[in-house]
């Protein structure tokens, strides 16, 4: 501990060995801090992140320069997914103690890698237009986005509390109560979790009623009563026995004993000779059973053996088939660059070669036949004949768009999006084409889409528009 006039180190005493300075003060103010951070230290190791923040806020409101105080914050804030907090903190900690600071490192990690960088900047931008879309009630495009931000954050708190907020809002309460469990493994105090959580919880398991059970009375010496709801049993204390009674017992105690001196005499010859019966079928069964496994084992190596025989004809089979798919994907694709070199203006025929190479399952079948140099022809014809490409499929799909053909512009205008992703008009006509032809699901996520990568643009506020019609018929 240093003072604060001097710099001279303190010692037991309260003033400075050094200047002569009074710091019993100081010295308690430091303890303090010092005492507040051990505190929020043993609520962050016990992953009560909320309470070590407060913790820690207080330790430096009673010392600023408590590097361990802040870097622990720093560290707390990181891990509930608030890292331009995370890294205020780091930054002042590290102009406080330029050197041999761990606040350093923490920095160089998060900015020298680009990638997390981004990640955060985008994380940022997706919760704050989630909270504008909350203020414009588009529930829908907020939990859109609190997804994406969780996919890039999952240990983001306030995005979970606020989807959690969002699926009580929609009553969806085994969601909202998924969502507050992650954030209970986050953060397991966390007051805004716990009281979300009270309000679902009373929602999925609704307190029972308390039953009217059945209440015993003693009454006098002659009875007992019972009361079962409004109905009073009365039942007597205790019965006479008769002397018949005792008659009965005597007699039944000698049957017993005569059935017990039988069993003693009678039994054991029968047990011995059942023991020597089940010994004779244990034998022959065991003789059995050693058969049939000689028999399982030789039969298990012949399967062994068939099998074997399998995956080397499989090997061989699949050997051909390679060879043959080869020669299909390098057939369609030498097709379609003598197609264009025959009649650079024909794109008819291009295109629908290049249509059987692009299809989903024609890539996922030929992707591992593909060569370097079978990729390297490909891409560089595609690259060529792209503008072409577009101007041809958008013109076809807006065709078929303005004729209200829109079946056959859904294909088109897809494709014109898949060559040129920069092409807002053929998204959102290919948003409105879903949309006539009532496939509401592609359609709101293309129109979303146009929302999240033009923004700002006319196509943004009409498809905004369409959306919101969407919701509402979704509601009804």
């Amino acid at each position: 501990m240093i003072c604060y006039k001097c710099g001279c180190r303190l010692s037991e005493h309260d003033y400075c060995t050094g200047c002569g300075a009074d710091v019993s003060l100081y010295k308690r103010i430091l303890a303090a801090s010092n005492r507040f951070y051990n505190d929020g230290l043993e609520k962050a190791s016990v992953r009560d992140l909320s309470g070590a923040i407060i913790s820690l806020r207080q330790s430096l409101k009673f010392n600023k320069n408590n590097i361990d105080a802040r870097n622990l914050l720093g560290l707390v804030y990181f891990e509930m997914g608030e890292a331009v907090a995370a890294l205020k903190e780091w930054v002042i900690s590290d102009n406080i103690r330029p050197k041999k600071n761990i606040a350093a490192d923490y920095i160089e990690m998060i900015q020298a890698n680009q990638v997390r960088l981004s990640t955060i900047n985008e994380t940022i931008k997706k919760y704050n237009q989630a909270l504008l879309y909350c203020h414009q009630d588009s529930k829908d495009l907020a939990v859109i986005q609190l997804k994406k931000v969780l996919s890039n954050s999952p240990r983001y708190v306030r995005a979970h509390q606020l989807l959690a907020l969002l699926y009580i809002n929609s009553e969806e309460w085994e969601k909202a109560r998924r969502e507050l469990i992650k954030c209970s493994q986050v953060d397991t105090n966390n007051t805004t979790t716990l009281r979300y959580q009270k309000e679902v919880e009373r929602m999925l398991m609704p307190e029972a009623a308390p039953s009217r059970g059945t209440s015993k009375k003693k009454g006098n010496g002659n009875s007992v009563r019972y009361q079962s709801g409004n109905e009073i049993i009365i039942q007597p204390a205790s019965v006479k026995e008769t002397r018949g009674i005792s008659t009965l017992v005597n007699l039944g105690i000698g049957v017993l004993i005569g059935v017990a001196i039988a069993c003693f005499l009678i039994l054991p010859g029968q047990i011995q000779s059942a023991r020597t019966d089940i010994n004779e079928q244990l034998r022959v069964v065991s003789e059995q059973s050693d058969a049939k496994t000689a028999t399982i084992d030789e039969l298990e190596q012949q399967a062994q053996k068939l099998e074997e025989e399998k995956k080397a004809l499989e090997e061989e089979v699949a050997s051909y088939q390679i060879s043959d798919d080869t020669l299909k994907a390098t057939d369609s694709l030498m097709m379609a660059v003598s197609a264009y070199l025959a009649d650079p203006d024909d794109l008819e025929a291009v295109a629908g070669y290049l249509e059987t190479l692009d299809t989903e399952a024609a890539r996922e079948e030929n992707s591992q036949y593909q060569t370097q140099s079978y990729l390297a022809l490909y891409n560089g014809f595609v690259d060529t004949v792209r503008p072409r490409l577009v101007e041809y499929y958008y013109n076809t799909g807006y065709e078929n768009y303005r004729a209200r053909n829109f079946e056959a512009a859904i294909p088109d205008l897809a494709r014109v999006c898949q060559y040129d992703e920069t092409n807002v008009n053929a998204l959102f006509f290919l948003g409105i084409s879903y949309y006539r032809a009532e496939d509401y699901d592609n359609a709101k996520e293309t129109f979303a889409k146009v929302i999240d990568d033009f923004p700002g643009t006319n196509s943004a506020s009409q498809s905004e528009t369409y959306l919101a019609e969407i919701n509402n018929m979704e509601q009804q």
